[in-house]
């Protein structure tokens, strides 16, 4: 095996160092660039000779370089039968030389293998000297610590905290040491290397500043090169190695994350993504609190709940109407009384008091993060980050369609010469040209199509389970075993859950496909433009596809079902389904707490872990199969760190991650009316979610580019729009789908002794049997009146089974209480968010302090200059004077 290096050549005898260094084991390796190549034509070699033939690929260029002194040529027997190239290759393999000789001019330096291989992998090791880096962090504006430091007023505070969460802080010393000194940054410049806090010029730029120096985003999409991406760093004490024994474990996992080692290794975009996934889990604690509190003062008070006593008292003798044709009998609403139990549990008065805090949460959990964000960015010395530290490059495929535009523009103005002006010319310069709404109509026409399309797979769904629950129960009210009868309903429930659960995790796979491709068709023109409209995309279809069935049980089912006598049936056949005595509310909790635990329990254990593992098994599998000749020529020699990387999982970007967390903060907000236990289930996921990713970044993908950004970008718009959403949808689910209001209507307008005793029979209606349809009715003769849930006239009154007035006060309250509820927590957000200031004081306070310091520093720097200057002047001077003495007094004598 032999090395070439581009750019000071190394002797090509010299064995590379761990796969983290070039040959001379001195210069890191800062990139890997890897391609596919495959050669045109069978090679025979003398054996024992690994000897690179560059006729063979072409991806090799010497042109005008010489070996140098020292090397040896080996010669080796080589039989070249040539057949016929590939053009398309060809066209990478110039593509590539061009690209690798301006990187060589740029002052990268590259070193490559000799591999004697018929096609495989060629990988590419990119060092970038100091030079280069000084040169890259000035134009890109990188801030870093100057030698002058500022501790700050509350040192002893900080000192106090740190020694309280000792027990939860990671071990890592010298960070820990490195956190008490904040060092003053200032943009890099190469005229002020002395001002910088330079203990090593190998160690000053950290490892993500040090990739970013190499974007090749568009030959990877052109199929130049297969992949490009920095290595990881296992060795002994390590930043890896700390983050894999310090945060990538559950035995940390009561630890607080070592944010600034994920920054360092990863970028500021992924630092920042686990910083907010802290805070949010953080915070579900005090939720996970308030909402246990609330579950059990349900569970305390269930013994002394009117309502639910009444319904289970088998004195009242409440006959309720059948709850299907023919098949159903009448029943006594007394066998419904666990169901009333378990309903109390989450429809009591606590859970209006929840939904409030819940949505103040909201508010205070955003507040919070945006001052954390504000405290990182100074940490992280991002503040003032100008919009040239940003700028992006054109996406490959947006450069391409655009060419295509020109070319078609020339070929144009080539037809129509003579009518083409000077002007027109001027105006069609390339720089000037972009693609137009016109350009990309047929990509919207598309779009819009495909997620109308999207939308309607998904109701279609949601009405699919439906007819599988009123079939379902239908097909169990038949049934002579009456243990079948009376568990039809939990029966129906949980299996219709568990298909809702199935089909919602088979469209979120498929949307995710779809939103992407539906992007692409878009043309944007940068990455972060292809980002926040695939994220608003994917969120859009992936958001349907979640709560479609929960919005079905919380505001549609049993609305429609009609009333005895007179019933709503699908397709002239199929009664619509009705909620169950207890209510919806219950209903919408079984439904929500199982999509959820159970999207999150799949998520993580199939989608996160099992699948990453069969992956990677496939690879090894794949990898065993490979041509006898390949497997020799790695026989007794490990791999290098380029080759394990290679055989990780590419990094797809934090869409997945953000997009699993937006969805539970869904469920954790939206419908939390219904089920307080949610945030609790939200934080064993989280804390476990936590590990779960570090886990795979150390681990099982590829170290991805470290990129700068701000803040989550999207994201805090959509938690920002969830969050509003979620004052009105608890405001909804709280006046319609549970029994808070007719229980407050019927207390103070309608008790007679003012409590809630006879509510039960108050929202209960009479029907006559007589007046059901022919063959509806069930065959018992003996009932002449039956009971059901609703606010409607009684046949004997002037206008039987009309709604009754106790119903237009019930709705006017409903409709009352969500205008107040929704102003109130709204002016109440408002009032939060005014109350907590963006950015902390102590932040605001040390930057206005740090730029008066650097201001005294740079002067200082400006008056040491000047001294200096004016003392050499002066030396010179008196030189001068002492050189021309004594010529004077010669010319004197």
């Amino acid at each position: 095996r032999k090395h070439i290096v581009v750019n000071n050549f190394m002797d090509a005898g010299h064995e590379p160092g761990k796969g983290l260094y070039f040959a001379d084991g001195k210069r890191k390796v800062d990139y890997v660039l890897v391609y596919q190549y495959r050669r045109p034509s069978s090679l025979h070699e003398s054996p024992g000779q690994h000897r690179l033939s560059v006729i063979s690929n072409g991806s090799f260029p010497r042109v005008g370089s010489k070996e140098p002194e020292g090397v040896k040529e080996e010669h080796a027997e080589v039989v070249l039968d040539m057949g016929p190239a590939d053009p398309a290759e060809g066209e990478k393999i110039m593509i590539r030389e061009e690209f690798e000789a301006n990187l060589r001019e740029a002052g990268l330096e590259m070193e490559r293998d000799n591999e004697h291989k018929v096609h495989g992998q060629g990988f590419i090791r990119v060092h970038a000297p100091w030079q280069v880096l000084s040169r890259e962090a000035e134009f890109l504006k990188i801030k870093v610590p100057t030698k002058k430091e500022d501790k700050g007023l509350s040192a002893t505070m900080s000192a106090v905290w740190r020694k309280l969460n000792q027990p939860f802080q990671p071990n890592i010393p010298h960070l820990q040491q490195q956190s008490r000194t904040k060092f003053l940054s200032h943009s890099f410049s190469r005229d002020k290397l002395h001002l910088y806090n330079i203990e090593s010029k190998d160690t000053f730029f950290d490892n993500a500043t040090r990739s970013r120096i190499v974007r090749i985003t568009t030959l990877i999409a052109k199929g130049v090169y297969d992949s490009a991406f920095p290595l990881h760093d296992p060795e002994l004490f390590s930043l890896f190695q700390l983050l894999h024994d310090e945060w990538a474990r559950y035995g940390a996992i009561f630890k607080y994350q070592p944010l600034d080692l994920i920054r360092n290794y990863f970028g500021e975009k992924i630092g920042l993504y686990f910083a907010w996934l802290g805070v949010y889990t953080h915070l579900l604690a005090l939720a996970s609190l308030v909402g246990i509190i609330v579950f059990l003062y349900g569970c305390f008070t269930i013994d002394s709940n009117i309502p639910s006593l009444e319904m289970c008292d088998e004195t009242q003798n409440f006959t309720m109407c059948p709850l299907c044709d023919r098949a159903c009998d009448y029943w006594h609403l007394s066998t419904a009384c666990g169901t009333a139990r378990a309903s109390h549990l989450f429809d009591n008065p606590a859970t209006v008091f929840f939904a409030i805090f819940m949505s103040l949460w909201a508010v205070m959990f955003l507040e919070h993060w945006k001052r954390r964000q504000n405290s990182l960015n100074y940490s992280w010395n991002m503040t003032g980050m100008e919009e040239e530290e940003v700028c992006e490059h054109p996406r490959p495929k947006y450069e391409t369609l655009l060419l295509q535009k020109r070319q078609r523009k020339r070929r144009n103005r080539k037809k129509n010469k003579s009518e083409v002006s000077g002007l027109l010319m001027i105006k069609l310069k390339p720089g000037d040209e972009k693609l137009t709404w016109r350009d990309r109509l047929p990509g919207y026409f598309i779009n819009i199509s495909s997620i109308l399309l999207m939308f309607g797979v998904t109701f279609a769904a949601v009405f699919g389970v439906i007819m599988y629950r009123i079939t379902v129960s239908a097909l169990l009210a038949m049934s002579q075993d009456p243990q079948i009868k009376s568990n039809a309903r939990v029966t129906v429930t949980a299996t219709a859950v568990i298909i809702n659960l199935v089909v919602i995790l088979i469209l979120d796979e498929i949307y995710g496909s779809v939103a992407v491709w539906l992007t692409e068709l878009e043309i944007p023109k940068t990455e972060t433009n292809f980002e926040e409209r695939l994220i608003l995309k994917a969120f859009l279809l992936k958001f349907m596809n979640a709560y479609a069935p929960i919005f079905y049980v919380a505001f549609f089912k049993g609305r429609f079902a009609g009333r005895p006598g007179d019933y709503v049936y699908i397709f002239n056949d199929y009664r619509m389904e009705e909620c169950a005595p207890g209510g919806c509310l219950i209903e919408l909790c079984i439904q929500l707490s199982i999509i959820m635990l159970g999207k999150q329990l799949i998520q993580n254990n199939v989608f996160e872990i099992a699948i990453p593992k069969l992956k990677k098994l496939f690879r090894s599998l794949k990898e065993k199969k490979r041509a006898p000749e390949e497997r020799v020529e790695q026989t007794g020699r490990a791999l290098r760190q380029w080759h394990l990387d290679y055989n990780l999982e590419p990094f797809d970007g934090l869409t997945p991650e953000y997009m699993e967390m937006i969805i539970q903060f869904g469920f954790v907000s939206l419908f939390v009316a219904s089920f307080p236990l949610a945030p609790l289930f939200a934080l064993l996921n989280n804390i476990i979610e936590i590990r779960l990713d570090a886990k795979k970044f150390v681990t099982e993908l590829r170290r991805p580019d470290a990129v700068r950004a701000k803040d989550i970008g999207i994201w805090y718009n959509i938690l920002s729009g969830l969050g509003k959403f979620s004052v009105i949808i608890n405001a909804f689910v709280i006046s319609f789908t549970s029994d808070f209001i007719p229980r407050l209507v019927y207390q103070y307008m309608y008790s007679e002794t003012g409590t809630m005793h006879g509510f039960i029979d108050h929202t209960l209606s009479y029907f006559n049997v007589s007046h059901f349809k022919a063959g509806t009715a069930p065959a018992s003769s003996a009932v002449t009146v039956c009971r059901y849930k609703d606010y409607r006239e009684p046949p004997w009154s002037s206008e039987p089974y009309q709604f009754s007035r106790q119903y237009w006060a019930v709705l006017a309250a409903r409709l009352a209480f969500v205008i107040l509820f929704q102003n109130l927590v709204m002016f109440m957000g408002v009032l939060v968010a005014w109350v907590i200031p963006d950015v902390p004081k102590n932040i605001s306070e040390q930057l206005k302090r740090e730029k008066t310091l650097l201001v005294d520093v740079f002067m200082n720097e400006e008056k040491e200059k000047l001294q200096l200057i004016q003392s050499l002047f002066s030396k010179e001077a008196t030189q001068t004077r002492q050189q021309q003495s004594p010529l004077s007094q010669l010319w004197m004598t």
